[in-house]
């Protein structure tokens, strides 16, 4: 039945746009204005996560949550998990009740329609650039200041090579962690690689499971002691979630 997949995995693919496209349309004239000023953040991510919903359950995803702690309404997080698909987005969206922001690679903008609105709410990263990192921080700071949560990606990115089963760490989510002293909700996603990798004939419909851990408190930390044990310690408990997987 290998020949029934080339046909309808590109049908799939398309479909998964659709999905993404379609809600943003009809939208966009009050996804506009929720943009428009930062106050009105909590609004749009409400959106974001009804949008998420949408594209999960319609590309016949079946989300499985388990929690092993609680996140405190009040609270802002730095958010990390593993990134292997472009649904890790929408699943991200569903795990968190707590307004947050992604920290994501600028090429995403590039999307039609969704990027419209990716350029106004996340924080856009050009690996390749020294200025553009340092700009990342500089609004990440200010995001924080202003008691929203962030959402960043530690491997950098989904790796080349797929028999990586997670990828090293880069500093950035604990250094902001720390330096804030808020703190970081791990997370780990075990089915989006299997359900929609980015291996254009692979993929299917199926559970798609997440543990979100108990957070890691920062208070007391400081970056020159603390940073490198933390990350791979946050590092370990995803790895072990993947090792463990069934």
């Amino acid at each position: 039945m290998s020949w029934l997949r080339y046909i309808l995995m590109p049908l799939y693919r398309v479909w998964f746009y659709v999905l993404m496209g379609v809600p943003i349309i009809v939208l966009f004239p009050i996804l506009v204005v929720f943009t428009i000023s930062e106050k009105t953040y909590h609004i749009f991510f409400a959106i974001a996560r009804f949008w998420a919903a949408i594209i999960i359950y319609g590309m016949g995803f079946y989300p499985q949550v388990k929690r092993l702690g609680k996140m405190d309404p009040k609270q802002s997080y730095m958010l990390v998990a593993n990134h292997t698909s472009m649904t890790d987005i929408m699943m991200m969206l569903l795990i968190s009740r707590n307004p947050f922001v992604f920290v994501g690679k600028a090429e995403l903008a590039k999307i039609p329609i969704f990027g419209f609105f990716y350029k106004r709410t996340c924080i856009l990263v050009d690996r390749n650039n020294a200025r553009s990192r340092k700009a990342v921080f500089d609004r990440a700071r200010q995001r924080l200041h202003d008691g929203v949560g962030i959402c960043i990606f530690p491997e950098g990115g989904v790796p080349d090579d797929e028999d990586i089963l997670l990828d090293t760490f880069k500093d950035g989510a604990f250094r902001l962690a720390i330096e804030h002293q808020i703190p970081v909700l791990p997370v780990t996603l075990l089915d989006n690689k299997k359900r929609f990798p980015f291996t254009f004939f692979k993929g299917s419909m199926g559970r798609m499971r997440a543990i979100v851990h108990k957070s890691v408190p920062t208070k007391g930390m400081n970056l020159q002691e603390d940073k490198v044990r933390f990350r791979e310690s946050v590092r370990n408990i995803i790895l072990h979630d993947l090792k463990n997987a069934t």
